[in-house]
């Protein structure tokens, strides 16, 4: 659910900046969107990767 919401939030946002950063030739600037939602994305990968990865130490603990 959290995924979800946060993947909205930055979807919204990146597309707004793209309205905001198009010309009057664009509706939507779609390279600079879609790279803030790249960006979006990689972080919550990130995010979900390094949970994990911690996660798993603390599993593995030895005793």
């Amino acid at each position: 659910m959290r995924l979800f919401l946060v993947l909205t939030f930055f979807g919204v946002l990146s597309l707004g900046v793209g309205i905001l950063t198009a010309g009057d030739d664009q509706d939507v600037d779609w390279l600079i969107a879609g790279g803030l939602f790249g960006l979006a994305l990689a972080g919550e990968g990130a995010r979900q990767w390094l949970r994990r990865d911690r996660a798993k130490s603390r599993e593995s603990t030895g005793f």
